[in-house]
């Protein structure tokens, strides 16, 4: 699956909304470095870009170097040159502005309704749509003080991308990653669509990123994380799903209007905390408890994505007291002594919606977690699954130690209910997301 592209990257790559003017503010986090990057995609895709940085984000990037990219001095402070008044006038000239990376600082004195530099003089002066990219430590980007602060900020209309999940200075890595420039630049044309389409200009908004609508007023159940099926009081048999992928769809269906339902097992804690408030959480953790908590959500769903990672075998006896190790024998000192768990089939979930759905007309989308063995690769098995399956699409993932699961990123092939491939896509988890909202929404549109 090395050759994978990302379908929903070309897709906003190739929608260009016409020639606009970008105002890019570059506040104080290391991340500053990505901001040449970004503003060399604006003006590739033909728009005009004007830098306004922070002082703070001097001291990770000089103003040279955003200026040669953006071919225009850079603003800093009010008072460069006061009888120009250049907050207003930038603020009037710009059609949108792209904040990346926008600090945990800058999140709160835009929250506050700061105008003490340039950038947050241009927000608040600003009637052009405001995106910020925050940038962050994990610790700094689940505190109360900025969840508040994003919740407050994106019920005043500003678009607040979520962060990505990767390596972050030092040795440390979580949530708070700037995502990729290409990934920001693809929601900014998005919304540069939106403002033509709202302006009566030629063409349509596309309906891409956050602030579309491809899913307004649906509801879409998604299924995330790793069922474990209890063996002891202290032992289960699990998988190494971490939930990423799923709670990604489930962010990607919010930005595109639907109202969510996850049905989470064992996601950790500060995944789900990072959640928007659109989405409702339910708590399952066995195969039994996702399938009964899937159903009953989809009763009302215009759309089920099963991503959660759910056991196909659970133990026939559950022991009620933990399963004491046993005491080597003589006669097994070599290999030490043996136990044997005798397993049973658990429901097959994703085939129960499709054979009978708890609603009419409702889309199924399905997961296939695949290795390759000696009769065939990922793809192989994954065809041969969707037929089985027969859902309305099944996207197939190559897994192993550093591929699918966890904080790594992911590829996958989409196929119909007859095995044929309909789409592919490779990137961060949100990019793949994208893709299959995308491809869903379609669906559930029927178009």
């Amino acid at each position: 699956m090395d050759e994978l592209h990302t379908a929903a990257s070309e897709r906003a790559a190739t929608a260009h909304p016409g020639p606009r003017r970008v105002v890019v503010g570059v506040a104080g986090s290391i991340a500053a470095y990505k901001a040449p990057f970004i503003i060399r995609l604006l003006r590739q895709a033909g728009h005009e870009v004007k830098v306004v940085a922070t002082e703070s984000a001097l001291r990770f990037i000089g103003a040279p170097a955003l200026a040669a990219v953006s071919g225009q001095t850079v603003s800093t402070g009010v008072f460069d040159d006061p009888a120009a008044v250049e907050h207003v006038a930038v603020a009037e000239w710009a059609d949108l502005v792209l904040v990346a990376p926008a600090s945990a600082d800058l999140l709160a004195r835009v929250r506050a309704g700061r105008a003490d530099d340039m950038l947050t003089a241009t927000i608040l002066t600003s009637q052009a749509p405001v995106i910020l990219a925050p940038a962050m430590h994990t610790q700094m980007w689940l505190n109360p003080a900025t969840r508040d602060n994003v919740s407050v900020l994106r019920e005043r209309g500003l678009r607040v991308i979520e962060p990505d999940s990767g390596r972050l200075t030092g040795k440390d890595s979580g949530l708070g990653r700037l995502p990729e420039p290409e990934q920001i630049v693809s929601r900014a044309l998005a919304v540069l669509q939106q403002v033509r389409g709202k302006e009566g200009k030629e063409g349509a908004a596309v309906e891409q990123g956050e602030g579309g609508s491809l899913l307004k007023g649906r509801h879409v159940v998604v299924s995330a994380g790793g069922t474990r099926e209890p063996i002891d009081p202290v032992r289960y048999l699990g998988n190494r799903s971490s939930g990423r992928q799923g709670l990604a769809l489930a962010v990607a269906a919010v930005e595109q209007g639907a109202r969510v339902t996850l049905v989470q097992a064992h996601v950790a804690s500060e995944l789900l905390d990072a959640l928007p408030p659109e989405v409702t959480v339910v708590t399952a953790g066995t195969a039994h408890d996702m399938l009964h908590a899937v159903r009953e959500a989809a009763r009302d769903a215009d759309a089920v994505i099963m991503a959660a990672a759910v056991a196909d075998y659970r133990p026939v006896n559950v022991a009620a007291t933990k399963i004491k190790k046993q005491v080597p024998t003589a006669s097994d000192r070599v290999s030490g002594p043996t136990m044997s768990i005798e397993l049973t089939t658990n429901p097959d979930i994703l085939a129960g919606l499709v054979s009978d759905p708890p609603r009419a007309a409702q889309v199924v989308v399905g997961f296939a977690a695949e290795t390759g063995d000696d009769d065939g690769d990922a793809l192989f098995h994954g065809r041969a699954k969707a037929r089985r399956k027969g859902a309305h699409l099944l996207a197939v993932n190559a897994v192993g130690e550093d591929l699918g699961f966890g904080d790594v990123p992911n590829a996958v092939v989409v196929l119909d209910a007859q095995g044929s491939e309909v789409a592919r896509g490779q990137g961060s988890k949100t990019e793949v997301a994208r893709l299959l909202i995308s491809l869903t929404a379609e669906l559930v549109n029927g178009s």
